[in-house]
Protein backbone atom coordinates (compact mmCIF):
# COMPACT_ATOMS: atom_id res chain seq x y z
CA UNK A 1 0.00 0.00 0.00
CA UNK A 2 1.31 3.42 -1.09
CA UNK A 3 -1.23 6.09 0.46
CA UNK A 4 1.09 9.04 1.02
CA UNK A 5 -2.27 11.73 0.85
CA UNK A 6 -0.88 12.29 4.30
CA UNK A 7 2.07 14.54 3.65
CA UNK A 8 1.54 15.80 -0.01
CA UNK A 9 1.42 19.47 -0.09
CA UNK A 10 0.69 19.62 -3.68
CA UNK A 11 -2.93 18.25 -3.56
CA UNK A 12 -5.86 20.70 -3.75
CA UNK A 13 -7.77 22.39 -0.61
CA UNK A 14 -10.57 19.80 -0.66
CA UNK A 15 -8.30 16.75 -0.32
CA UNK A 16 -6.02 18.10 1.84
CA UNK A 17 -9.28 19.19 4.54
CA UNK A 18 -9.83 15.37 4.26
CA UNK A 19 -6.13 13.64 4.38
CA UNK A 20 -3.46 15.87 5.64
CA UNK A 21 -1.04 14.86 8.66
CA UNK A 22 -2.65 11.45 9.35
CA UNK A 23 -0.93 8.92 8.58
CA UNK A 24 -3.09 5.94 9.73
CA UNK A 25 -0.07 3.81 9.45
CA UNK A 26 1.41 5.58 12.52
CA UNK A 27 -2.14 5.19 14.99
CA UNK A 28 -2.60 1.37 14.18
CA UNK A 29 -4.28 1.85 11.10
CA UNK A 30 -7.64 3.83 12.14
CA UNK A 31 -9.00 5.69 9.42
CA UNK A 32 -10.50 8.13 11.61
CA UNK A 33 -7.84 10.23 14.05
CA UNK A 34 -7.86 8.76 17.31
CA UNK A 35 -8.72 10.94 20.42
CA UNK A 36 -5.53 10.49 22.35
CA UNK A 37 -7.52 10.77 26.03
CA UNK A 38 -4.71 11.16 28.45
CA UNK A 39 -2.69 13.65 30.61
CA UNK A 40 1.10 12.16 29.41
CA UNK A 41 2.81 9.36 27.50
CA UNK A 42 5.08 7.54 28.29
CA UNK A 43 8.82 8.87 28.02
CA UNK A 44 10.31 5.29 27.57
CA UNK A 45 14.02 5.86 29.19
CA UNK A 46 16.32 8.06 30.65
CA UNK A 47 18.15 9.26 27.93
CA UNK A 48 14.53 10.06 25.16
CA UNK A 49 13.30 11.60 28.56
CA UNK A 50 16.26 14.18 28.36
CA UNK A 51 16.03 14.55 24.17
CA UNK A 52 12.37 15.03 24.76
CA UNK A 53 12.48 18.23 27.31
CA UNK A 54 15.52 20.13 25.44
CA UNK A 55 13.66 19.83 21.90
CA UNK A 56 16.72 17.43 20.57
CA UNK A 57 13.64 15.16 19.93
CA UNK A 58 10.22 15.50 18.33
CA UNK A 59 7.64 14.08 20.45
CA UNK A 60 4.96 14.31 22.91
CA UNK A 61 5.64 13.80 26.83
CA UNK A 62 2.89 15.79 28.27
CA UNK A 63 -0.92 16.55 26.82
CA UNK A 64 -0.83 20.73 28.01
CA UNK A 65 2.22 21.02 25.55
CA UNK A 66 1.04 18.69 22.82
CA UNK A 67 -1.32 15.31 21.58
CA UNK A 68 -0.94 13.85 18.40
CA UNK A 69 -4.66 14.49 17.81
CA UNK A 70 -3.75 18.05 17.87
CA UNK A 71 -0.58 17.51 16.16
CA UNK A 72 -2.74 16.27 12.96
CA UNK A 73 -5.30 19.28 13.77
CA UNK A 74 -2.38 21.57 13.42
CA UNK A 75 -0.79 20.06 10.59
CA UNK A 76 -3.52 20.19 8.46
CA UNK A 77 -4.81 23.92 9.54
CA UNK A 78 -1.18 24.98 8.34
CA UNK A 79 -1.61 23.22 4.74
CA UNK A 80 -4.71 24.51 4.58
CA UNK A 81 -3.49 27.53 5.06
CA UNK A 82 -0.22 27.54 2.94
CA UNK A 83 2.04 28.09 6.58
CA UNK A 84 4.79 26.52 7.89
CA UNK A 85 3.66 25.19 11.34
CA UNK A 86 1.08 25.97 13.66
CA UNK A 87 -0.14 26.04 17.44
CA UNK A 88 -3.60 24.77 18.29
CA UNK A 89 -5.24 26.53 21.54
CA UNK A 90 -8.57 26.45 24.05
CA UNK A 91 -10.44 29.39 22.09
CA UNK A 92 -9.89 31.86 19.95
CA UNK A 93 -9.40 34.76 22.23
CA UNK A 94 -6.33 32.65 24.13
CA UNK A 95 -4.82 32.62 20.14
CA UNK A 96 -5.01 36.32 19.90
CA UNK A 97 -4.05 37.00 23.80
CA UNK A 98 -0.76 34.51 23.61
CA UNK A 99 0.00 35.98 20.22
CA UNK A 100 0.46 39.28 21.61
CA UNK A 101 2.24 38.04 24.55
CA UNK A 102 4.53 36.12 22.43
CA UNK A 103 5.34 39.36 19.92
CA UNK A 104 5.44 42.36 22.51
CA UNK A 105 6.71 42.98 25.87
CA UNK A 106 6.56 46.20 28.16
CA UNK A 107 6.77 49.18 26.61
CA UNK A 108 6.19 47.71 23.53
CA UNK A 109 2.75 48.56 21.30
CA UNK A 110 0.24 46.86 18.56
CA UNK A 111 -0.78 49.11 15.71
CA UNK A 112 -4.39 47.72 15.25
CA UNK A 113 -7.30 48.68 12.85
CA UNK A 114 -10.90 49.52 14.83
CA UNK A 115 -12.95 47.05 12.87
CA UNK A 116 -12.20 44.31 15.29
CA UNK A 117 -14.14 42.00 17.14
CA UNK A 118 -15.23 43.59 20.88
CA UNK A 119 -13.80 41.14 22.61
CA UNK A 120 -10.65 42.19 21.04
CA UNK A 121 -10.94 45.59 21.21
CA UNK A 122 -11.29 45.21 24.91
CA UNK A 123 -8.09 42.80 24.57
CA UNK A 124 -6.05 46.02 23.89
CA UNK A 125 -7.42 48.55 25.07
CA UNK A 126 -8.22 47.53 28.60
CA UNK A 127 -6.48 44.26 29.33
CA UNK A 128 -3.27 44.79 27.83
CA UNK A 129 -2.14 48.02 28.98
CA UNK A 130 -1.84 47.08 32.99
CA UNK A 131 1.02 44.90 31.15
CA UNK A 132 2.59 47.34 29.55
CA UNK A 133 1.43 47.15 25.94
CA UNK A 134 0.02 49.58 24.17
CA UNK A 135 -2.45 49.68 21.23
CA UNK A 136 -1.79 52.16 18.77
CA UNK A 137 -5.07 52.79 16.62
CA UNK A 138 -4.90 53.26 13.36
CA UNK A 139 -8.03 55.51 12.65
CA UNK A 140 -9.21 54.33 8.59
CA UNK A 141 -8.69 51.23 7.73
CA UNK A 142 -8.58 51.96 4.28
CA UNK A 143 -6.50 54.82 4.46
CA UNK A 144 -2.60 53.27 3.88
CA UNK A 145 -1.16 56.26 5.51
CA UNK A 146 -3.34 55.53 8.47
CA UNK A 147 -1.20 52.39 8.82
CA UNK A 148 2.31 54.95 8.60
CA UNK A 149 0.93 57.11 10.96
CA UNK A 150 -0.18 53.89 14.13
CA UNK A 151 3.63 52.53 13.61
CA UNK A 152 6.36 53.84 16.10
CA UNK A 153 9.68 52.50 16.47
CA UNK A 154 8.12 50.25 19.75
CA UNK A 155 5.26 48.76 17.15
CA UNK A 156 6.07 45.13 17.36
CA UNK A 157 2.88 44.27 14.59
CA UNK A 158 -0.02 45.36 12.87
CA UNK A 159 -3.41 43.41 13.16
CA UNK A 160 -6.23 43.50 11.23
CA UNK A 161 -9.40 41.19 10.96
CA UNK A 162 -9.79 39.54 6.93
CA UNK A 163 -13.23 40.73 7.11
CA UNK A 164 -14.33 42.62 9.75
CA UNK A 165 -16.75 41.82 13.00
CA UNK A 166 -19.51 42.56 12.46
CA UNK A 167 -18.67 45.28 9.69
CA UNK A 168 -17.73 43.30 7.10
CA UNK A 169 -15.37 45.28 5.54
CA UNK A 170 -12.28 44.47 3.71
CA UNK A 171 -8.78 45.14 4.28
CA UNK A 172 -6.10 45.65 1.10
CA UNK A 173 -4.37 43.06 2.84
CA UNK A 174 -1.06 43.07 0.18
CA UNK A 175 -1.03 47.05 0.48
CA UNK A 176 -1.13 46.91 4.29
CA UNK A 177 1.64 43.95 4.52
CA UNK A 178 3.93 45.80 2.44
CA UNK A 179 3.62 48.74 5.14
CA UNK A 180 4.52 46.23 8.06
CA UNK A 181 7.06 44.46 6.67
CA UNK A 182 8.80 48.41 5.78
CA UNK A 183 9.06 49.14 9.16
CA UNK A 184 10.25 45.06 10.12
CA UNK A 185 7.41 44.26 11.66
CA UNK A 186 4.56 41.33 11.02
CA UNK A 187 0.89 41.59 9.76
CA UNK A 188 -1.38 39.49 11.71
CA UNK A 189 -4.65 38.62 10.00
CA UNK A 190 -7.16 37.05 12.34
CA UNK A 191 -9.28 35.11 9.31
CA UNK A 192 -11.97 33.50 11.25
CA UNK A 193 -14.68 35.06 8.94
CA UNK A 194 -13.07 33.94 5.86
CA UNK A 195 -11.61 30.59 6.55
CA UNK A 196 -8.60 29.38 4.30
CA UNK A 197 -11.27 28.11 2.07
CA UNK A 198 -12.30 31.72 1.15
CA UNK A 199 -8.99 33.76 1.61
CA UNK A 200 -5.40 32.68 2.20
CA UNK A 201 -4.10 35.92 3.80
CA UNK A 202 -0.02 34.19 3.71
CA UNK A 203 -0.61 34.84 -0.41
CA UNK A 204 -0.90 38.51 0.06
CA UNK A 205 2.11 38.95 2.78
CA UNK A 206 0.79 38.30 6.05
CA UNK A 207 2.70 36.78 8.62
CA UNK A 208 0.67 35.20 11.35
CA UNK A 209 -2.72 34.19 10.78
CA UNK A 210 -5.34 33.31 13.75
CA UNK A 211 -8.54 31.57 13.71
CA UNK A 212 -11.07 31.54 16.26
CA UNK A 213 -11.86 27.46 15.23
CA UNK A 214 -14.92 28.28 17.23
CA UNK A 215 -16.60 29.14 14.46
CA UNK A 216 -16.64 27.80 10.38
CA UNK A 217 -13.39 25.65 10.83
CA UNK A 218 -15.84 23.17 13.30
CA UNK A 219 -18.66 24.59 11.76
CA UNK A 220 -21.26 22.82 14.16
CA UNK A 221 -21.20 24.98 16.88
CA UNK A 222 -20.20 22.50 19.51
CA UNK A 223 -16.46 23.18 20.73
CA UNK A 224 -14.37 26.26 21.88
CA UNK A 225 -11.39 26.22 19.89
CA UNK A 226 -8.15 28.62 18.64
CA UNK A 227 -5.68 28.45 15.87
CA UNK A 228 -2.71 30.39 15.32
CA UNK A 229 -0.11 29.53 11.99
CA UNK A 230 2.82 31.15 10.96
CA UNK A 231 3.82 31.81 7.69
CA UNK A 232 7.58 30.88 8.07
CA UNK A 233 10.56 32.53 7.36
CA UNK A 234 9.98 35.95 8.79
CA UNK A 235 12.98 37.93 10.13
CA UNK A 236 12.93 37.79 13.96
CA UNK A 237 16.49 38.53 14.15
CA UNK A 238 16.24 42.27 12.63
CA UNK A 239 16.62 43.86 15.81
CA UNK A 240 13.18 44.70 16.61
CA UNK A 241 12.42 41.27 18.85
CA UNK A 242 15.41 40.96 21.40
CA UNK A 243 12.82 37.84 22.95
CA UNK A 244 13.63 35.88 19.77
CA UNK A 245 17.28 36.35 20.08
CA UNK A 246 17.33 34.98 23.65
CA UNK A 247 14.67 32.30 22.15
CA UNK A 248 17.48 31.40 19.84
CA UNK A 249 20.48 31.19 21.96
CA UNK A 250 18.42 29.04 24.52
CA UNK A 251 17.64 26.64 21.78
CA UNK A 252 20.11 26.50 18.91
CA UNK A 253 21.85 23.60 18.49
CA UNK A 254 19.23 21.51 20.20
CA UNK A 255 16.17 22.06 17.53
CA UNK A 256 17.56 21.79 13.82
CA UNK A 257 18.75 25.25 12.76
CA UNK A 258 16.40 25.57 9.53
CA UNK A 259 13.57 24.70 11.32
CA UNK A 260 13.97 27.23 14.28
CA UNK A 261 14.83 29.71 11.99
CA UNK A 262 11.45 28.63 10.02
CA UNK A 263 9.19 28.15 12.70
CA UNK A 264 10.33 30.25 15.89
CA UNK A 265 7.16 32.23 16.52
CA UNK A 266 5.32 28.99 16.88
CA UNK A 267 7.70 27.16 18.54
CA UNK A 268 8.13 30.27 21.14
CA UNK A 269 4.44 30.42 21.38
CA UNK A 270 4.53 26.50 22.48
CA UNK A 271 7.11 26.60 24.59
CA UNK A 272 6.86 29.84 26.63
CA UNK A 273 2.72 30.26 26.62
CA UNK A 274 0.98 28.10 25.89
CA UNK A 275 2.97 25.60 27.78
CA UNK A 276 3.13 28.02 31.27
CA UNK A 277 -0.18 29.63 30.31
CA UNK A 278 -1.66 26.62 29.21
CA UNK A 279 -4.47 27.53 27.20
CA UNK A 280 -4.23 23.71 25.82
CA UNK A 281 -6.84 22.32 23.37
CA UNK A 282 -8.42 19.08 24.68
CA UNK A 283 -7.85 16.28 22.44
CA UNK A 284 -11.47 16.28 21.76
CA UNK A 285 -11.74 19.61 21.14
CA UNK A 286 -8.98 18.99 18.18
CA UNK A 287 -11.03 15.96 17.17
CA UNK A 288 -14.29 18.02 16.90
CA UNK A 289 -12.25 20.87 15.05
CA UNK A 290 -10.85 18.09 12.65
CA UNK A 291 -14.29 16.85 11.66
CA UNK A 292 -15.89 20.06 10.69
CA UNK A 293 -12.33 20.45 8.91
CA UNK A 294 -13.28 17.45 6.51
CA UNK A 295 -16.57 19.62 5.03
CA UNK A 296 -15.03 23.07 5.27
CA UNK A 297 -15.37 23.61 1.44
CA UNK A 298 -18.97 22.58 1.19
CA UNK A 299 -19.98 24.35 3.72
CA UNK A 300 -18.22 27.79 3.20
CA UNK A 301 -19.16 27.76 -0.46
CA UNK A 302 -23.07 26.42 0.05
CA UNK A 303 -22.56 29.53 3.20
CA UNK A 304 -21.01 32.38 1.02
CA UNK A 305 -23.86 31.36 -1.48
CA UNK A 306 -26.77 31.44 0.86
CA UNK A 307 -25.66 35.50 2.21
CA UNK A 308 -24.99 36.41 -1.00
CA UNK A 309 -29.16 35.85 -2.03
CA UNK A 310 -29.84 36.76 1.61
CA UNK A 311 -28.02 40.16 1.36
CA UNK A 312 -29.35 41.01 -2.06
CA UNK A 313 -32.45 40.25 -0.94
CA UNK A 314 -31.95 42.54 2.14
CA UNK A 315 -30.69 45.02 0.25
CA UNK A 316 -33.79 45.80 -1.70
CA UNK A 317 -36.33 45.70 1.44
CA UNK A 318 -38.09 48.85 2.41
CA UNK A 319 -37.49 47.44 5.79
CA UNK A 320 -33.57 47.62 5.67
CA UNK A 321 -31.56 50.81 6.10
CA UNK A 322 -28.47 49.33 4.61
CA UNK A 323 -26.78 45.68 4.27
CA UNK A 324 -23.12 45.57 4.68
CA UNK A 325 -21.97 42.70 2.51
CA UNK A 326 -18.49 43.15 0.53
CA UNK A 327 -19.61 41.58 -2.51
CA UNK A 328 -22.29 43.24 -2.92
CA UNK A 329 -22.31 45.87 -5.85
CA UNK A 330 -22.52 48.90 -4.48
CA UNK A 331 -20.24 48.46 -1.57
CA UNK A 332 -17.44 50.04 -1.05
CA UNK A 333 -15.45 47.16 -0.87
CA UNK A 334 -17.21 45.49 -3.70
CA UNK A 335 -13.55 45.92 -5.70
CA UNK A 336 -11.27 44.41 -2.74
CA UNK A 337 -13.89 41.36 -2.08
CA UNK A 338 -13.85 40.75 -6.25
CA UNK A 339 -9.75 40.71 -5.68
CA UNK A 340 -9.56 38.88 -2.68
CA UNK A 341 -12.84 36.74 -2.39
CA UNK A 342 -13.69 35.31 -5.64
CA UNK A 343 -15.60 32.95 -4.34
CA UNK A 344 -17.77 34.47 -2.21
CA UNK A 345 -17.38 37.24 0.96
CA UNK A 346 -18.05 34.91 3.39
CA UNK A 347 -21.63 34.59 5.14
CA UNK A 348 -22.06 37.04 7.52
CA UNK A 349 -24.41 40.40 7.23
CA UNK A 350 -24.53 43.45 9.18
CA UNK A 351 -27.71 44.70 8.35
CA UNK A 352 -29.16 48.24 9.77
CA UNK A 353 -32.74 48.05 10.59
CA UNK A 354 -35.35 51.17 9.68
CA UNK A 355 -36.66 52.06 12.87
CA UNK A 356 -33.97 51.94 15.05
CA UNK A 357 -33.55 49.77 18.30
CA UNK A 358 -37.06 48.83 18.86
CA UNK A 359 -37.27 47.56 14.81
CA UNK A 360 -34.27 45.69 15.49
CA UNK A 361 -35.60 44.19 18.91
CA UNK A 362 -38.98 42.89 16.72
CA UNK A 363 -37.03 41.15 14.14
CA UNK A 364 -34.85 39.44 16.92
CA UNK A 365 -38.64 38.82 18.53
CA UNK A 366 -40.20 37.49 15.41
CA UNK A 367 -37.37 34.85 13.52
CA UNK A 368 -38.76 31.94 13.53
CA UNK A 369 -35.14 29.96 12.02
CA UNK A 370 -32.35 32.50 13.03
CA UNK A 371 -31.81 31.32 16.06
CA UNK A 372 -30.57 34.40 18.53
CA UNK A 373 -27.60 33.89 20.21
CA UNK A 374 -23.76 35.03 20.24
CA UNK A 375 -21.92 32.91 18.23
CA UNK A 376 -21.29 32.87 14.52
CA UNK A 377 -20.08 29.80 12.20
CA UNK A 378 -22.67 27.33 12.26
CA UNK A 379 -23.80 25.51 9.99
CA UNK A 380 -27.41 26.87 11.19
CA UNK A 381 -28.52 30.23 10.74
CA UNK A 382 -27.73 32.47 13.89
CA UNK A 383 -28.81 36.24 14.85
CA UNK A 384 -27.49 38.47 17.36
CA UNK A 385 -28.01 42.84 18.22
CA UNK A 386 -24.06 43.26 18.53
CA UNK A 387 -24.82 46.41 20.52
CA UNK A 388 -25.67 44.61 23.49
CA UNK A 389 -24.05 41.55 23.05
CA UNK A 390 -20.69 41.08 21.55
CA UNK A 391 -19.31 45.16 21.53
CA UNK A 392 -21.67 45.94 24.98
CA UNK A 393 -19.83 48.02 27.20
CA UNK A 394 -18.09 49.65 24.55
CA UNK A 395 -18.46 53.55 24.21
CA UNK A 396 -20.94 54.85 21.60
CA UNK A 397 -18.14 56.09 19.43
CA UNK A 398 -15.74 52.91 19.24
CA UNK A 399 -18.68 51.16 18.41
CA UNK A 400 -19.77 53.15 15.94
CA UNK A 401 -16.52 52.88 14.68
CA UNK A 402 -16.56 49.13 14.61
CA UNK A 403 -19.89 49.73 12.27
CA UNK A 404 -21.88 48.82 15.44
CA UNK A 405 -24.80 50.96 15.85
CA UNK A 406 -28.29 50.37 17.83
CA UNK A 407 -30.45 49.31 14.82
CA UNK A 408 -27.62 47.24 13.98
CA UNK A 409 -27.97 42.93 13.62
CA UNK A 410 -25.29 40.65 12.65
CA UNK A 411 -26.63 37.55 10.61
CA UNK A 412 -24.58 34.59 10.24
CA UNK A 413 -25.96 32.81 7.55
CA UNK A 414 -26.41 28.88 7.54
CA UNK A 415 -26.47 26.26 4.86
CA UNK A 416 -30.39 26.06 5.40
CA UNK A 417 -32.39 25.84 1.95
CA UNK A 418 -32.13 30.35 0.76
CA UNK A 419 -35.97 30.22 0.50
CA UNK A 420 -36.72 29.54 3.97
CA UNK A 421 -34.65 31.63 4.87
CA UNK A 422 -35.44 34.63 2.84
CA UNK A 423 -38.90 34.07 3.94
CA UNK A 424 -38.10 33.67 7.53
CA UNK A 425 -36.34 36.93 7.41
CA UNK A 426 -39.29 38.55 5.37
CA UNK A 427 -42.04 37.80 7.74
CA UNK A 428 -39.76 39.08 10.71
CA UNK A 429 -39.72 42.60 8.85
CA UNK A 430 -43.06 42.64 8.59
CA UNK A 431 -45.13 45.28 10.72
Amino acid sequence: MSYEAYRDPSLAFETKQLHYGYNPAEHYRSKAVPIYQTTAFELGSFERCERLFSFREEGHSYVRYSNPTNEVLEKRIAALEGGAAAVSMSSGMSAVSNTFFNLAQQGDEIAAVKTLYGGTTTLLSKVLPPYGIKANWIENADDPDSYRAAITDKTKAVYVESLGNPGMNVIDLETVAAIAHEHGIPLIVDNTFATPYLLCPFEFGADIVLHSSTKYLSGHGTIISGLVVEKGGFDWWNGKFPQFEEFYKDYAGKIEEKSLRNTAFTRRLRIRYLTEFGSSLSPIGAFLVLQGLETLSLRMQRHADNAMKLAEFLKNHPKILDVAYPSLPGSPYYGLAKKYFPRGSGAILSVRVKGGLEAAKRVLQKVRIFDYLVNVGDAKSLIVHPATSTHYGLPEDVRKEAGVYDDTLRISVGIENIDDLIRDMAQALED
